[in-house]
């Protein structure tokens, strides 16, 4: 038998309209020691996928079972005694999982407290898990002062410590460096083999399926196509419907339609036209006001004993994109909070045009935010029982945005970002990548003078960072807004004028 057996699953979600289908009638098995990675693009029903996995989403339709137990049939708490048995599970909001008041050790250990395993064994087994992972002499640090790459780190550490069953990773390396996340793909794999475990991740990154037995791609709430280290092959769905990847079609020329010929033993695709797929999102921008010269001089902060950042001086000027760049732990998110006037330094000042942020206190840093500066951080923010587009307007409410102009102009914004189709749907039913473009379009419907991102485009598939990442550059080329992201997403980075490159030993600037 399967570990996990999923047969004609549909998940709706409740709304307005009648219900969102997430899932539609998606079969998968996964084997017993086996890992299997879903790849797919934002809004796919990857994250609703792992949820029934893991038995925090009961299916609306089908059978789901896992080990043998039928998840949309067994009582809450079967259920849920069942999932601390058998899974181990890292969500992509990592964050929630990690106490503010616990160590980096105490985190990890925590899961097997609770399962009555001695002190002297649970914090052996923690700290050779943080060995693994690179964050040993981070393991007296607290949440707050980690960056989030190296928080999914401990997040993730915390998933397997007790051995699970089954693994269920959801987006685990979206946040990571290109180095970091191979190494944190390479423990998933050698933890799942260690263990005789199965594993199931998901995410939007390619680089994913080198550590699987099969890769799975998943469109529109469905299995659209399987690949083993063999072979590779396309899902019949009932109906006759198939879903031929991208990657498939653009190589062949075939844009939005196509002509279909049937010879014995083959079914043939053959373009109408050359062009070749859009990326779904409206040209148009939103009018941005001239950005604003962002410096800084000598910008150092410690958390406690650990020093974040160490005198960097840089100058962001208007009306270019510029991504800075570094490993996990390197100081991005450090950075971009003192930019933002999020935080303070410790020494240094931060100064945008002529105002030095970093001296004012903290209720003229927020007043000052309002005017000038939009900031999308790592976690969204958002209101989840809010709209997609109510979020945006309370956005612009909050900054004195003509009451006449706030809808439109929150529509212009999701339509931006390519959610134009999407803009009633509350965000707490919203995928991550999703989450992410809404605050993206709130950010850019305010009209800032500088836009400030921590990893924008960390749970988003290939093509929509292609397409934000050339929003963001048309925003400062175009319209003189002042761009800065932190980011390891080397589509934006190539997107970006200028890389602002962290490290060790310092930072360095290099112009695109």
């Amino acid at each position: 038998m399967s570990l996990v057996d999923l047969r004609d699953v549909f998940v709706v979600h409740p709304s307005e309209d009648g219900g969102v289908a997430a899932l539609r009638g998606l079969t998968l098995s996964v084997e017993r020691g086996e890992l299997c990675v879903v790849l797919g693009p934002s809004g796919a029903g990857k994250s609703t996928l792992v949820r029934v996995v893991a038995g925090l989403q009961r299916p609306s339709a089908g059978l789901a079972l896992v080990d043998g137990l039928d998840l949309g049939a067994a009582r809450a708490s079967v259920v849920s005694r069942h999932r601390s048995r058998v899974v181990g599970y890292a969500d992509q909001h990592y964050w929630r999982a990690l106490s503010g008041d616990l160590t980096a050790e105490e985190l990890v250990a925590l899961p097997l407290g609770l399962r009555g395993v001695s002190s002297g064994e649970r914090n052996r087994r923690a700290r050779a898990l943080l060995e693994r992972v690179g964050l040993l002499d981070r393991s007296s640090a607290r949440p707050g002062e980690l960056s989030g790459g190296e928080q999914q780190r401990v997040a993730l550490c915390a998933a397997v410590v007790h051995r699970p069953t089954l693994l269920v990773a959801d987006e685990p390396t979206g946040e990571l460096d290109e180095t970091t996340a191979r190494g944190v793909l390479a423990l998933l794999r050698e933890l799942a083999r260690d263990a005789d475990a199965a594993a199931l991740v998901v995410s939007h990154d390619p680089a994913s399926s080198e550590i699987a037995d099969r890769v799975v791609q998943v469109r529109d709430g469905r299995v659209g196509e399987e690949r083993l280290a063999d072979r590779e092959t396309i899902v019949v769905g009932r109906g006759g419907w198939l879903h031929v990847p991208e990657e498939s079609l653009r190589e062949a020329g075939i844009g939005e339609r196509a002509t279909v010929h049937v010879r014995p033993g083959a079914v043939e695709l053959r373009p109408v036209d050359t062009d070749a797929p859009q990326l779904p999102l409206d040209p148009r921008a939103p009018a941005t006001a001239a950005g604003a010269l962002v410096e800084a001089r000598g910008l150092s902060r410690r958390f406690g004993t650990e020093v974040a950042l160490a005198h960097v001086d840089a100058v962001f000027a208007p009306g270019t994109l510029t991504a800075v760049t570094g490993p996990s732990g390197s100081g991005k998110s450090t950075l971009v909070a003192l930019l933002a006037g999020l935080d303070t330094p410790d020494e240094g000042e931060v100064t945008i045009d002529g105002v030095v942020l970093s001296a004012l206190d903290r209720e003229a840093r927020a007043a000052f935010r309002r005017e000038s500066i939009a900031v999308v951080g790592q976690v969204p923010g958002l209101t989840g029982v809010l709209t997609a587009r109510e979020n945006v307007e309370l956005a612009l409410a909050l900054r004195g945005a003509d009451g006449t102009e706030v809808h439109s102009r929150a529509m212009d914004a999701l339509a931006v970002v390519g959610l134009a189709d999407q803009p009633d749907r509350p965000v707490e039913r919203l995928s991550a990548g999703e989450r992410e473009r809404v605050a993206l379009a709130r950010a850019i419907a305010s009209e800032p003078a500088v836009l400030i991102a921590d990893e924008p485009t960390a749970r988003l598939d290939s093509m929509t960072t292609l397409a934000i990442g050339g929003l963001l550059a048309d925003l400062a080329r175009e319209h003189g807004t002042t761009v800065i992201c932190a980011t390891h997403d080397p589509i934006l980075v190539t997107l970006a004028g200028t890389e602002l490159a962290l490290s060790a030993a310092g930072a360095r600037v290099r112009s695109g």
